[in-house]
């Protein structure tokens, strides 16, 4: 079995290289873990002064330690070109916060940028691609409270909560609504302080997006959000990223695999399951993005100036000749 390096940096000699079946498969697949990944790590705290730092590592460290109004972001430094892919997150949250005193979660991404520092769990907002939210916070839960309203049984949420988001770059993130305007779907998920091994996995077969979680110690996975007919593009960068509001946790990302998962197509899927360059999911339209209009140039805007006032003139002139040519054959009539 071929062991793939997306890092450029070579597989590292002292490194022990294992690959880690998957389990509860419907049929067996042949799979590729990319591995090492060379991660660019970014932390900001505003109980640090604000000061951004970064650092390179083949160790992921903990997002973020327990630290008020803090956000931190890793991601590999090369793209993602596999066409059906499934990516394995190993994450443990905790902190000693109690009562949904705690927040605000964390965030995996696969997105068409870079991350940049942002609201969205530590990225930025309009995002073009695939987010995937670990929220531990209820703020919509805790602003009707404030207001003295309460949730009806049909819509109230229970957090932690696992939700999915797919973006052309036209959608804003609602925080303050914990997502709900935008989501793809979603599932309870008890994972803050479990003395087990927590993990979310993220599989991208044929325009199928299903999210699972391992989260009661038992291996096996539990079925969270399945949507057909969603559309990512190839070259996009898998990431995760954390934030910390008011309050505060650790949120620790201890490994991600990703895998190559190799599927048959027929010759009909083929030509349905072609490229494509922008995301979208299928009965869902998304506001289409239009890019602005690149400003004029001086001499650009002569000419428009220029041949409108010509323009002008010569609209003015006909109508000149034409109302004397009227007036004439007025006047004939009365001869």
């Amino acid at each position: 079995m071929m062991v793939m390096d997306i890092t450029g940096l070579g597989v590292l000699e002292d490194t022990q290289i294992s690959l880690v079946p998957l389990y509860l498969h419907p049929r067996p697949v042949t799979v590729f873990l990319f591995f090492p990944f060379s991660f660019l790590q970014r932390e900001k705290s505003v109980e640090d002064g604000g000061e951004e730092g970064t650092k390179q590592d083949h160790i992921l460290d903990p997002l973020v330690q327990g630290r008020k109004e803090a956000g931190a972001q890793v991601e590999p430094l090369e793209p993602c070109f596999l066409r059906d892919w499934e990516l394995q997150v190993h994450f443990k949250i905790h902190g000693q916060g109690k009562k949904n005193l705690h927040g605000d979660g964390l965030a995996i991404w696969y997105t068409k940028d870079r991350m940049q520092p942002g609201p969205v769990f530590g990225n930025m907002d309009k995002f073009v691609g695939l987010g995937v939210f670990v929220d531990t916070y209820p703020n919509e839960e805790k602003q009707q409270e404030a207001q003295k309203r309460r949730y009806s049984p049909g819509v109230q949420r229970v957090f932690p909560y696992i939700s999915a988001m797919v973006n052309n770059g036209s959608l804003s993130y609602d925080h303050e609504r914990d997502g709900r305007p935008t989501e793809l779907g979603g599932c309870t998920a008890i994972v803050r302080n479990l003395h087990y091994d927590t993990f979310l996995v993220i599989r991208y077969v044929k325009r199928h997006l299903t999210i699972m979680m391992d989260i009661d110690g038992k291996h096996e996975w539990r079925d969270c959000i399945e949507v057909p007919g969603v559309r990512l593009p190839r070259g996009y960068y898998f990431g995760t990223s954390s934030i910390t509001g008011d309050l505060s946790d650790n949120h620790d990302v201890i490994s991600l695999k990703l895998f190559e998962l190799t599927v048959e197509r027929t010759p009909e899927e083929e030509k349905l399951h072609r490229d494509v360059f922008l995301p979208s999911v299928d009965n869902m339209k998304l506001p289409e993005v239009t890019a602005p209009l690149p400003p004029l140039s001086g001499l650009a805007l002569f000419l428009i100036v220029f041949f409108s006032l010509v323009f002008s003139v010569f609209a003015i002139v006909i109508g000149i000749i034409l109302y004397n040519k009227w007036q004439e054959q007025s006047r004939k009539r009365f001869y």
